[in-house]
């Protein structure tokens, strides 16, 4: 599809949270860029997610940067390896700056496998650890990991005042039933627009409105009709339509309820 024949992003009139991007990875565009295009199409907050010892501090100085961005501190399953003391102490002193929401990004990919898997489960309970001592939820990230996932969660859900959200949700109808229950969000993005993503459209049909939140991940998963170029958080409203669309509702009653979700599950 050319450039010409996409069609512009929709404006619905109603506030959007962008629960979880990567804006430290955002390297084509300015940010006051990337923000006033959100700002135009309702993006009123911005949740920036960490992922590696090594951009802790990007994500810190971005919240302070603007009024309309937060952000989290953790260590994606991918950097598990690189978890050590000195991260681990870094990450708690700043889980009490006023800006930080959530222990996150955390969790456990067996898909790539890019740090030993008993490493990885080691560093999720410790970051889940870190959510408990601080009374936060947690950003969590798993993929082909659904019985692992959800035995190590079994064993914190009922210590997680806050519990959180599994984001990016590409699993199991087993383990999003497992989430819901313990009373955890479900994030999706622009991968409920993919053409042969009917799994995760299954997910979004069974997931009450009252447990999912909106997020695009950018920069990747960049939804139809702009898929190709990077991901951006003023693409939110093609996934809202989505799971209008999905969920048979209007897109009006999914953004008021994504809205009201974000705000219960990051600022409440």
């Amino acid at each position: 599809m050319s450039k010409k024949q996409r069609r512009p992003i929709p404006e619905f009139g109603f506030p959007i949270i962008e629960t979880h991007c990567h804006l430290d990875y955002l390297d084509d565009q300015a940010l006051d860029d990337t923000l006033a295009q959100a700002q135009a199409v309702g993006v009123e907050r911005i949740v920036t997610i960490a992922v590696s010892p090594d951009n802790l501090v990007k994500v810190r100085n971005l919240t302070q940067t603007s009024e309309h961005i937060w952000g989290t501190q953790g260590i994606h399953p991918h950097e598990a390896e690189q978890y050590s003391e000195a991260t681990e102490a870094e990450i708690a002193e700043h889980l009490t700056d006023a800006r930080i929401l959530a222990v996150g990004e955390i969790g456990l990919d067996y898909y790539y496998d890019h740090a030993d898997r008993a490493v990885q489960r080691r560093v999720f309970e410790a970051q889940l650890q870190l959510a408990v001592d601080h009374d936060l939820p947690v950003v969590i990230h798993t993929r082909e990991a659904d019985e692992d996932t959800q035995a190590i969660l079994s064993n914190f859900a009922g210590q997680l005042a806050r519990r959180g959200v599994i984001h990016s949700f590409t699993s199991g109808l087993p383990l999003a039933e497992f989430c819901l229950d313990q009373g955890f969000m479900l994030g999706f993005n622009g991968i409920t627009t993919f053409r042969q993503a009917d799994n995760v459209r299954e997910v979004v049909a069974a997931t009450p409105l009252e447990q999912l939140v909106l997020e695009t991940d950018a920069p990747y998963l960049t939804p139809v009709p702009y898929r190709g170029r990077p991901n951006a958080p003023c693409y939110l409203p093609f996934i809202a339509e989505q799971v209008a669309d999905v969920k048979q509702q209007s897109v009006e009653t999914v953004l008021t309820q994504a809205y009201d979700n974000s705000l219960r599950l990051f600022w409440h």
